[in-house]
């Protein structure tokens, strides 16, 4: 799904030239400050459902509310700020990244944790996160060449920044999650001016077909 170009409900700015074919344009102005950026597998149906109404539900008992509403994925690349509207670069390194893997299975099963470091509750990969690292580093180069705070650990955050009590619900209540699917593809996301996370393009994973 291509965004829409900048100019359009929301913007305060005049538009800019209309894109090319091969351009891709963010939600924001060119005049804007930057445009935040994202990449990440999704989960697919019914695991998506289940896992979205147990964040709620942690959330809604710890009185916390949802500042940037993004569905359950695993993290390829997390957000960054660009300093451009035009994503064409982006797009073209992750079509370069999209060739490194072919579509594999993952496996959540159980809970995890980065406490006390992080007050993070996340469901855990069984299988599957040999090749999401090797997608994140093919994509994390060029435009998207973000450094990361700790080492890279693929998983599915379920409760954050929460207090404890609701922490703990979340690992009791994923303790009994269990989910298969393929992983055949990974999108681009930008955070909208509605502060929502948009699905701007699906990358097909293209590579040699993965094992496990």
């Amino acid at each position: 799904m291509t965004a829409p170009t900048p100019g359009g409900p929301g913007s305060s700015h005049a538009p800019a030239a209309p894109a090319t074919p091969e351009q891709t344009l963010s939600f924001r102005s060119p005049f804007a400050d930057g445009t935040s950026v994202g990449v990440a597998i999704e989960i697919p149906s019914p695991h998506r459902e289940w896992l979205r109404d147990l964040r709620e539900r942690v959330a809604d008992a710890a009185g916390a509310t949802e500042g940037e509403i993004i569905p359950p994925h695993i993290t390829l690349v997390p957000p960054v700020v660009l300093p451009t509207w035009d994503l064409s670069a982006v797009e073209a390194q992750l079509h370069t990244a999209a060739r490194a893997v072919g579509p594999f299975t993952v496996e959540l099963a159980g809970s995890g944790t980065f406490r006390p470091t992080t007050q993070v509750v996340f469901a855990a990969l069984a299988r599957g996160s040999e090749q999401c690292d090797t997608l994140q580093r093919a994509a994390r180069r060029g435009p998207l060449g973000v450094e990361l705070r700790f080492d890279y650990h693929p998983h599915v955050t379920v409760a954050h920044d929460v207090d404890p009590e609701a922490l703990d619900e979340a690992e009791r209540e994923l303790s009994r999650f269990h989910a298969v699917f393929e992983a055949a593809s990974f999108v681009l996301y930008e955070r909208g001016p509605d502060g929502v996370w948009h699905t701007i393009r699906t990358f097909d994973l293209v590579g040699a077909a993965s094992r496990g």
